[in-house]
């Protein structure tokens, strides 16, 4: 083997190990047998959700997921062998590969990588189960408007349960003061208003009557 060739196989090894690493998911299926139409049809699916499908060498993957810590992968690198990647979503590539692989006899899972844990079959297929991102984001977002909608539907009823019985709240009017009141109120007024001029010549009228006394 040439020393290009060998550098071109190394490169390759990093590349692989390095997508390993940075992948959300990397699911390894057994894609021979199936027709190119069915081929295409996959890629297409996969590759709507963020997925993409590489055909790999065995020697390639099994160096580069020593190299990426996955060597526990390695067993399952028999045979002619595909990788679905995935940089976001841990759970596309086994849900997608599993619904395909049911109407598809040819397709068979083999094992992977989830969250940077290697897994088994087994494990492929439980994740394979879960509902999509959305469908998770979806019931998350259902469950925190469930209490407010419920908590709104229920005041409305009670708003419309009594605008039906006639209960419509009324501001309540302001009574206006008896006029008999008003005018007692206003004779006070006019006594404790009395002139101080009066008060004062009532006051000084015994002081002047005194010095007349006191003259004579």
């Amino acid at each position: 083997m040439s020393e290009q060739n060998i550098a071109l196989k190394a490169q390759q090894v990093d590349e692989v190990a390095q997508l390993l690493k940075d992948s959300a998911s990397a699911i390894v299926v057994d894609s021979r047998g199936l027709t190119v139409a069915q081929v295409n049809d996959l890629r297409n699916q996969l590759r709507a959700e963020g997925v993409s499908l590489k055909v790999i060498k065995n020697k390639i993957m099994t160096r580069a997921a020593e190299k990426a810590g996955f060597e526990e992968l390695n067993p399952v690198f028999v045979g002619p062998s595909a990788v679905a990647f995935s940089e976001s979503d841990a759970i596309a590539p086994a849900r997608i590969l599993k619904k395909f692989s049911d109407t598809a006899d040819a397709l068979e899972l083999k094992g992977g990588i989830v969250d940077g844990k290697v897994v088994s079959l087994d494990e492929v297929n439980r994740y394979a189960a879960l509902p999509s991102r959305e469908a998770l984001l979806g019931q998350l977002m259902a469950e925190f408007q469930f209490p407010l909608r419920s908590f709104m539907y229920a005041v409305k009823a009670v708003a419309e349960k009594r605008e039906a019985d006639g209960e419509v709240a009324e501001a309540p009017a302001v009574e206006a003061a008896p006029a008999e009141a008003t005018e007692e109120a206003t004779a006070e007024d006019a006594v404790a208003e009395e002139p101080k001029e009066e008060v004062a010549e009532a006051v000084e009228a015994p002081a002047a009557e005194n010095n007349e006394e006191s003259a004579e």
